[in-house]
């Protein structure tokens, strides 16, 4: 069975997937299972056939299972989202139209080759730093939760970190192909990118007090420093430099300051300083209030789950217990109703995305290539263990979302350009010469 069949065979086992999961939120729900399931079961299959029959056409050499895991990822993310808000359930599917709608056009555009990009690399840098600092323009950003990570036009909001870090992997993976051998000898001119990508990544730290976003792209960076040179001595220079600027901003930015203590002590036993109310309050109904029924919701979860559309979200007056729940918090909706062994499966998708992204980058028989493959496939790797660990209290909380489940439109697009172009590398390698 050659890739594009295997790719067909998942998508059906995704389809069926995202059918029987839909019809158990609407038996729960309703205690019937609604004629639409089918509807939705082929409407579902259907936009994934026709992003199979573009792959086809453009790609007929890439990996074969890197979309059937993306259809199995969204099937859970919508499932999860239509469960919370039926109508953020039907937006969410829409968005999904659109990313399959951008992973199409990204082959097209980019059929014949797609290292073209590497031309570019110098402008895509100056657009990942520009994107990153848009939030903070006065008028433009958006602040949610303490951090400016959204930039509202009036008719379109959107999160430009998600495209900003697309940009970022596009600029090092050419800037890095071409200075890789410099660098590898340790030449100090060649080093001023790494003290420049520093200096923005502490900057974004400053004007949008957001912490997962510079962690996200600088960790992008030292892996593909490393992917690049072999130089473990890079990386660990990267690391203290990076830990060195976030200790001194901890102490400048009380943002900062108010993340690390959620984390470290997300409960109190006496009332401490609500910078919400400007009274006194335990932290676990203040500031730690997502975070501590966030972990209540895992925990009531279990080993098995209560089941999909049986969890518990809201409150008595219908208030909403996990504020966030659909786009920063999903991980626990989806831990609290299927359970550890659930939340492992789905995390389980995640990693086989991951270890095929990185075979990819392996079978890649150009620099520029297998830059691109590895850093597309860490950043997504990296941004899961961010959002994923922040819910689960392993690092710092950040507002960055799940990548394919998380509610949310930039989010969705950006990571089906990010699949195009890991599809893109996997065709060329694996093509006849």
């Amino acid at each position: 069975m050659n890739a594009r069949r295997r790719e067909l065979f998942g998508l059906v086992l995704a389809g069926l997937i995202a059918s029987v999961a839909l019809a158990t939120v609407t038996l729960a729900r309703d205690a019937e299972i609604s004629p639409d399931v089918v509807t939705w079961g082929a409407l579902f299959l259907g936009l994934y056939v026709v992003a199979h029959v573009v792959i086809r056409r453009t790609a007929p050499n890439a990996d074969g299972a890197l979309l059937p895991l993306t259809a199995v990822l969204t099937a859970f993310g919508v499932t999860t989202i239509y469960r919370l808000d039926p109508g953020d359930g039907g937006r969410q599917a829409v968005w999904i139209a659109a990313g399959v709608a951008a992973l199409a056009g990204t082959l097209l555009w980019f059929r014949h080759d797609y290292r073209v990009l590497e031309s570019y690399r110098y402008l895509f840098g100056v657009g990942a730093v520009a994107l990153l600092l848009l939030p903070s323009l006065p008028g433009l950003g958006e602040t949610v939760n303490g951090a400016r990570l959204w930039v509202d036009l009036g008719v379109i909001q959107f999160q430009p970190g998600e495209l900003a870090k697309i940009c970022l992997i596009l600029f090092l993976a050419g800037y890095l192909r071409e200075k890789r051998e410099s660098l590898a000898r340790g030449q100090l001119k060649d080093v001023g990118p790494l003290l420049a990508i520093w200096g923005a990544a502490m900057l974004v730290i400053v004007v949008t007090n957001d912490l997962g976003s510079a962690l996200l792209n600088f960790g992008i960076f030292l892996a593909m420093l490393y992917v690049a040179t072999g130089r473990a001595l890079f990386v660990a220079a990267g690391l203290t430099l990076f830990l060195g600027g976030a200790a001194v901003l901890y102490n400048a930015i009380g943002h900062v300051q108010d993340r690390v203590t959620i984390w470290l002590q997300p409960w109190t036993d006496e009332p401490v300083y609500c910078s919400l109310t400007g009274e006194l309050a335990l932290r676990q109904d203040c500031a730690s209030y997502q975070l501590v029924k966030s972990l209540y919701s895992i925990a009531n979860g279990g080993f098995g789950g209560t089941g999909l559309g049986q969890g518990t979200f809201t409150s008595v007056d219908g208030s909403q217990l996990i504020p966030y729940l659909r786009t920063d918090f999903i991980f626990s909706a989806i831990a609290q109703e299927l359970g550890l062994v659930g939340a492992a499966a789905v995390l389980l998708v995640f990693m086989l995305f991951v270890v095929r992204g990185m075979r990819v980058a392996l079978q890649a028989d150009d620099g520029f290539s297998k830059l691109l493959a590895a850093g597309l496939t860490f950043g997504f790797a990296l941004q899961t263990f961010i959002i994923v660990g922040g819910v689960l209290r392993v690092v710092p909380l950040t507002g960055i979302t799940l990548p394919f489940v998380s509610y949310g439109g930039t989010s969705i697009v950006a990571n089906f350009v990010l699949l195009a172009l890991l599809l893109l590398v996997s065709n060329r390698a694996n093509e006849p010469r």
